[in-house]
């Protein structure tokens, strides 16, 4: 699906002003499918990566899907909401680079625009976070819009004339709790992407996120639905694996994506380096998987855009 890599001159750094993150790592170019036109005034898709578990892969997916559908010729921008900053350092943004942060976008401190960094992956684009999210809920906790900051600051976004700056994806990394932080990001999002470990517990854990989803569903964003449910660290040579996998498709249906993430050592090693693992190892197995994924949510989105026409 995607041709050699090749590298660029230029480091990431701010989309808009150009300058330089300071990490030494080169572009890595893709072949893409041409000029990006996005439209102004044509919202992103929005998709929340959310699980109040920790460790199911929700920022290991973030950065590799959001990699693979900039790679397929996608637009996409990740917003860091976990106040470790996982993902932010996971594509090689430095913490010295984080002038402005997801934190000071949703205490109302600057816009988003000015919170966007790009990265060494060409189309692919983020906000990151500090540990100062950690305490946002006693800031805004008593406002009255507390659950639509995200939301809010998401509406300007695509507003720009040049359709170069605009994008086709928004990518939501959750904190691994179902704080206000999530209850934004699922207030804000078209659909929420569930990543879902292959473990003894993970239909419990499940269960409880698909009640807060419907919460948030009644109580805040109407239009909400599960994207799909991305079963991650599938391992062959565990029977329990393939158990969990069968019983989650008996319990979710056609919401489960026929793409498994395995259990893959290339895809654990890929953040120590600040790189997804699509750029670490383009040929590993891991890198394969998220490349499928990547093409069945665009399978999914466009049936979902023809089902919407029809």
């Amino acid at each position: 699906m995607i041709g050699s890599l090749e590298n660029g001159g230029a480091g990431p750094g701010n989309p808009e002003t150009g300058k330089d993150s300071g990490r030494a790592s080169d572009v890595v170019e893709f072949p893409g499918r041409g000029p990006i036109t996005v439209e102004a005034g044509t919202p992103p898709r929005v998709l929340a990566i959310a699980n109040q578990k920790g460790g199911v892969g929700k920022t290991t997916t973030a950065i590799n899907l959001g990699t693979a559908l900039a790679a397929i010729g996608e637009r996409v921008l990740i917003l860091d909401l976990d106040p470790q900053g996982n993902a932010s350092t996971g594509l090689g943004i430095d913490r010295r680079q984080r002038e402005h942060s997801t934190y000071d976008v949703l205490t109302g401190q600057t816009n988003l625009r000015s919170a966007i960094l790009a990265t060494a992956v060409p189309r692919l684009h983020i906000a990151s976070s500090t540990m100062d999210l950690s305490g946002l809920e006693l800031e805004i906790g008593q406002m009255r819009d507390r659950a639509f900051r995200l939301r809010n600051a998401l509406s300007s976004l695509n507003t720009v004339a040049a359709p170069e700056s605009n994008y086709d994806y928004v990518l939501v990394d959750c904190p691994p709790s179902l704080n206000l932080l999530t209850v934004n990001a699922m207030a804000a999002a078209n659909a929420i992407l569930v990543p879902l470990q292959c473990e003894f517990f993970a239909l419990e854990g499940l269960s409880q996120l698909l009640k807060t989803v419907d919460q948030v569903k009644q109580a805040l964003n109407p239009e909400l639905t599960i994207h799909g449910i991305v079963l991650t660290m599938f391992d062959a040579r565990n029977n329990l694996s393939g158990q969990v996998v069968a019983d989650v498709r008996e319990f979710m249906g056609e919401k489960v994506y026929d793409t498994v993430i395995p259990r893959n050592v290339r895809v654990s090693e890929a953040p120590s380096h600040g790189k997804p693992v699509l750029i670490y190892d383009l040929k590993c197995v891991g890198s394969e998987a998220y490349l499928r994924l990547a093409t069945e949510i665009i399978q999914r989105e466009r049936a979902l855009k023809d089902l919407k026409a029809g």
